[in-house]
Parts: structure tokens; C-alpha cells; sequence
């Protein structure tokens, strides 16, 4: 899936000599978190975010005569002063995988998403990539999430999906995971019924292994591979 099916187009942005306490009601206003900072041409040339702001707010610990002076500071800061400059984007043209992996890397809540000149175009934020994934997996509609441990070997998916469908029923989304045994892996279904107990039983018969998905866990799996 592209960053442009999901990015969030209307995007509120700012421009660097703008006061800082304009860029806090902006954020208050309509209840985001970050404003990617343009010029005149609209191109990004840095983004500021709520963190950044509380940062430049002046400590509660400091002595009244230093609050004073703290808050006529404060007052008289641009977003330019405090904006993170530079910023690492995106492109429309990437892909939500591409987006999860840099958040990861870069440890940012979002990312401005510009075109080959640089424009703003759009923003994607961890708030869009959940909802692209609640609408990829199907979770939306009432249904159980399974988790079944397999051999690693081609043919396991077949036998999973045959022994579902074979009692009609449908599947919301289906995923795989490493699993911390060598040589197995963690299916996850997300199956559309409310018959829990019915494919359980079908899926113990076929002589899968089920597990409680809360008992998977990214911290049991093997260092080598985390």
C-alpha cells in the first residue's frame, strides 16, 4: 500500500518566523501533534512538534525572578528558533512498510510527505499508518484472532486455510510471524465468526498447535533474529 492512500492530505502547516505560541494553539486547535514548518513555495524546510515546545517552556522549578525571565524568552521564540531543520520525509509514491521501518529507525511519531521538489503533500503520522492497518486486517468487524504454531515448511498455510474454509468460514486477514523455536513459524487468522470453540477443535483435530496470542511475544524470540 502507498503512502498517498493513506496520508492525511488537509495538512496544517507553518511557516519558520511564526510564534511559537501560535504554533501551540494550532496544535491545541486541531488536536495533532506535529506541523511541518514551509517556506513561501511550500517546500519543508523543518517540522515542530508539541515535545518541542514543552522543551522551550520555561521550568516550573526556577525562581521566580528566572520564571520572569524565562516566559519573556519564551514569548518572543519563532518556530524557526526551536523547529527540528531538515527533516527526514516521504514520498507519496512509498510504501506504509517503508513508513513503520524509518518511524522505527528514526524513533519520530511522523513524517512530512513532499513531492520530487520537495512540497508539502501530506503527512503520515503513526495515527494513519493504525488505521490503514486496522482497514488491512479486517479487525474492524467483530470476529477471533487465532494464533497457530506451524512447521516452517511449505504446504501449512494450504492445510490452515482449507481446514477454515471447509467450515465456511471467512477470513478478516491472515498474517505470519517468527516464532522462538527454530524451524517454526506463528499464523495468525483473523477469522469473521463467533464460533470460537468450532474451529478450534477442527484445527486440534488437524494436529495444529494453538497458542493464546498473548502468549507470542517479540521478547521471546531469538536475539540473533530481534
Amino acid at each position: 500500500m502507498f503512502i498517498d492512500k493513506s496520508m492525511t492530505r488537509n495538512v496544517v502547516s507553518i511557516h519558520p518566523d511564526t510564534h511559537v505560541l501560535e504554533a501551540r494553539e494550532l496544535l491545541a486547535k486541531h488536536r495533532i501533534r506535529h506541523l511541518p514548518v514551509v517556506d513561501e513555495n511550500m517546500k519543508v524546510i523543518g517540522i515542530i512538534t508539541d515535545r518541542d515546545i514543552r522543551t522551550a517552556m520555561p521550568s516550573p522549578f526556577l525562581e521566580e525572578e528566572e520564571t520572569k525571565k524565562e516566559k519573556e524568552r519564551f514569548e518572543k521564540l519563532q518556530v524557526k528558533d526551536i523547529m527540528t531543520r531538515d527533516p527526514v520525509t516521504i514520498t507519496p509514491f512509498n510504501t506504509l512498510e517503508d513508513a513503520i521501518l524509518l518511524m522505527q529507525k528514526m524513533r519520530v511519531g511522523a513524517f512530512p510527505v513532499v513531492d520530487q521538489e520537495g512540497r508539502l503533500r501530506g503527512i503520515i503520522s503513526v495515527r494513519d499508518l493504525m488505521r490503514a492497518f486496522i482497514n488491512v486486517l479486517g479487525i474492524e468487524e467483530p470476529g477471533h484472532l487465532f494464533c497457530i504454531v506451524v512447521e516452517d515448511k511449505i504446504g501449512q498455510m494450504k492445510r490452515i486455510v482449507d481446514c477454515i474454509t471447509e467450515e465456511h468460514i471467512s477470513f478478516g486477514s491472515i498474517l505470519v510471524a517468527r516464532h522462538w523455536e527454530e524451524g517454526k513459524r506463528a499464523v495468525f487468522p483473523y477469522l469473521l465468526t463467533s464460533n470460537a470453540s468450532l474451529v478450534k477443535r477442527k484445527l486440534k483435530k488437524a494436529g495444529f498447535e494453538l497458542l493464546d496470542p498473548m502468549e507470542w511475544s517479540l521478547e521471546q524470540l531469538p536475539k540473533s533474529e530481534s
